[in-house]
């Protein structure tokens, strides 16, 4: 039996022990519940911003609805010279075919000589010397060809390269000559001419991503008068959800609503937009002695759920003469009550 000091003593070691392991094991759980904590945070923290992007998204969204009109005042009108064309000719890259061959290099061919006077050696280097001279003089004639199918390639792409640039030229100088037969009937006011200007304005003018951009032109030469009739996006471009929300309890991104007023509202005012953004672009790059007048027609085309055939509404028809016209300040002005000023009609959002 061991003695009781001995027993004393272990009994002693095991406590201290066992006191040890609770302290390793409560750091332990301590540590598990502050990993949890911050892995909760970090979730937490990632949903939200997930919502923000959401929202910073939507936000965006309906800006760029807003500056519709705002966003096109600076930029520079199209002009004819700006329709022109210029060759689009890269420069000649001859690749690989640029790349002339190695030139064969004696002394990878040519054997070490012997040092010393021995027979054998001299003769084995003889040999050796009268084999490399006829490899050295097969890569010569190798490298001769090779430069010779180069020279023809490189001939070949550069005739192919010369025929492609005259190509090119001659489709921008036939392009130039029918945008500058264009202009002078332009000037004189035909009407073919001025409807295909205008147009090539409409099709240059940059809008949202997925706006429609069909539209037809008329000109009335005897009244220097433009109607444009356009395609409209439909109300769903206004987006229905204001903001996103996250909610902890649920663990949930949930979409704010758009109030159904304020969606009439910014579409109605996106639509007075767009209409004095064409008026604007009309005004600015035709002279008064063309254009006197300018009618712009906005329409939605839907599917009637009745009839499954398209359905087509006017939400505005609006005419300005060029003086009231220019008269306005467009970056300052409120779209709707300028459309009221000109007498627009406006059907009811």
């Amino acid at each position: 039996m061991p003695r009781s000091g001995s027993l004393s003593e272990f009994e002693r070691r095991l406590a201290a022990q066992r006191r040890e392991d609770d302290r390793l094991d409560r750091e332990q759980r301590k540590q598990d519940r502050e990993q949890e904590k911050a892995r909760q945070q970090a979730h937490l923290e990632s949903r939200q911003a997930e919502a923000d992007t959401m929202t910073a998204a939507v936000r965006e969204q309906v800006k760029i609805l807003a500056e519709v009109l705002t966003s096109v005042l600076p930029r520079p009108a199209v002009t004819f010279e700006r329709l022109m064309a210029a060759p689009k000719v890269a420069p000649f890259d001859p690749g690989e075919l640029g790349q002339v061959p190695t030139v064969p290099d004696w002394s990878e061919f040519a054997p070490v000589p012997p040092q010393g006077l021995n027979r054998f050696l001299r003769a084995r280097y003889d040999r050796q010397l009268a084999q490399a001279q006829t490899r050295f003089q097969a890569a010569e004639a190798e490298h001769r060809q090779r430069v010779s199918q180069r020279r023809q390639a490189l001939a070949v792409a550069k005739a192919q390269y010369d025929r492609m640039v005259t190509q090119e030229r001659a489709r921008a100088a036939q392009r130039n000559a029918y945008v500058a037969d264009r202009q002078s009937a332009f000037a004189a006011g035909d009407r073919g001419a001025v409807e295909w200007f205008a147009s090539c304005v409409l099709r240059a003018s940059r809008y949202p991503d997925g706006f429609p951009r069909e539209h037809q032109v008329a000109y009335q030469p005897e009244n220097r008068h433009l109607a444009v009739d356009a395609e409209l996006p439909p109300v769903s471009v206004v987006p229905a959800v204001r903001a996103y929300r996250y909610v902890r309890a649920r663990d949930v991104i949930e979409p704010v609503p758009r109030q159904e007023s304020e969606i009439s509202q910014r579409y109605d005012r996106l639509v007075a937009c767009l209409a004095l953004r064409t008026l604007h672009e009309i005004f600015t790059v035709t002279p008064a002695e063309v254009v006197a007048a300018v009618t712009f027609r906005g329409r939605v085309t839907t599917i009637d759920p009745a009839t499954g055939k398209p359905s087509h509404a006017h939400p505005v028809s609006v005419s300005a003469g060029r003086p009231a016209f220019d008269d306005l300040v467009l970056a300052a002005v409120d779209p709707v009550a300028c459309l009221a000023r000109l007498n627009a009609l406006v059907a009811a959002g």
